[in-house]
């Protein structure tokens, strides 16, 4: 039994590392004014998945079984690849707060490298975000002095 979770892990780990990369390259190409609106998601995605009791299946039906993975890392992949913007917005944040809690806590030291990296990403949209509020503060002080 532990070597078919063991050969189910590392399925798993796979999947979720190309998705992953999928949705690291779709979040780190968005411009600034939408990074923040990214970063803004994530939190309240985070944030919803964390007040369930299994915080891992958020996204997935609420009649799946409590010990297995969850489908809302695929649904929020799926939405990611959508052709309107709000949707793949949404799709992104729902995957990397899904992604952060299912690796989280994982007993798979391959979760554990996948948790670095959703981190990461989850620091450069907000450092993305942050860049935009720097600029458009230094753009109010320097047009403020130019209108002096």
């Amino acid at each position: 039994m532990r070597l078919l979770m063991r050969m189910l892990a590392l399925s798993r780990s796979a999947r979720m590392r190309r998705q992953f990369r999928d949705i690291e390259q779709r979040a780190l190409a968005l411009p600034p004014t939408t990074s923040a609106l990214l970063a803004e998601l994530i939190g309240k995605e985070c944030s919803a998945a964390s007040k369930l009791e299994t915080p891992h299946l958020y996204g997935s039906p609420p009649d799946l079984k409590p010990g297995g993975w969850g489908t809302g890392m695929d649904l929020g992949h799926d939405r990611a690849r959508s052709e309107n913007a709000q949707v793949r917005l949404r799709g992104i944040a729902l995957w990397i707060a899904v992604a952060y809690h299912e690796t989280r806590e994982s007993s798979f030291p391959e979760f554990a490298e996948l948790h670095r990296d959703v981190l990461r990403v989850m620091r450069q949209v907000k450092e993305n975000a942050a860049a935009r509020t720097d600029r458009s503060s230094t753009w109010m002080k320097s047009g403020g002095e130019a209108a002096a």
